[in-house]
């Protein structure tokens, strides 16, 4: 989304007191740059991106190796990528325009695919005898959904900031603290939802918040 303006030059006009005033507009240029990599960052850091690997990270730290990763790919699968499956089904049917889904009020369906996706997810990893480490943090990404449609009904809060700062909470509690570290990328995230326009300050923040309490959870079920 970007913004109109003049493509000339800054002028300053002499006045009878000699002094001008600059404009601060920015630069066509810097705008669609600013643009373009707020789009690359949230298109690579999307929620299906960041629980696929979050989840193979957390199933491994949580089993190791071959089971690990593929109690991890499961997560993976009923917390994301059926999730986002369902969004471009309703995306091709024309019932919003992208992933993105901006009115709040056509969410909550996406909410519940979300909230049965990782409800049956877990329900198999019980019946499976599943690492707890991965069990919980499905059960707390759970909780954290059902967070996300309650705030909802009533505000915008941002989903993509909520889940990328799950993730990497989860990975700090689960495998190691200087996962923290990664709260750059969640950063990211907040910056380029902002920057697209997609929401506010406040929305974002309240999103990573929400997410970073997904480890409250996990610290009560383990």
């Amino acid at each position: 989304m970007t913004s109109s303006s003049t493509t000339g030059t800054d002028t300053s006009t002499s006045t009878g007191t000699g002094s001008g005033t600059e404009g601060t507009a920015p630069a066509p240029e810097d705008t669609t740059r600013r643009t373009t990599v707020a789009r690359t960052v949230t298109d690579v850091l999307q929620p299906r991106n960041a629980l696929l690997a979050g989840m193979l990270g957390i199933g491994l730290a949580a089993a190791g190796e071959w089971t690990g990763l593929l109690w991890g790919f499961l997560g993976a699968l009923c917390a994301g990528l059926i999730p986002a499956g369902y969004i471009e089904w309703e995306r091709g049917r024309g019932t919003w325009g992208d992933r993105h889904v901006v009115d709040r009020t056509k969410r909550a369906p996406i909410f519940f695919v979300i909230l049965g996706s990782i409800g049956a997810g877990s329900v198999v990893m019980v019946l499976g005898n599943a690492p707890a480490g991965i069990l919980v943090a499905m059960l707390a990404l759970w909780v954290m959904t059902i967070g996300l449609l309650a705030v909802n009904t009533m505000w915008k809060i941002s989903v993509d900031s909520a889940v990328a700062s799950a993730v990497v909470s989860l990975l700090a509690v689960v495998h190691s603290p200087w996962w923290l570290a990664a709260y750059t990328l969640t950063a990211a995230v907040c910056w380029s939802r902002v920057a697209l326009g997609y929401h506010t300050v406040a929305q974002t923040v309240a999103g990573a918040g929400l997410g970073a309490a997904t480890t409250v959870a996990y610290a009560f079920g383990g």
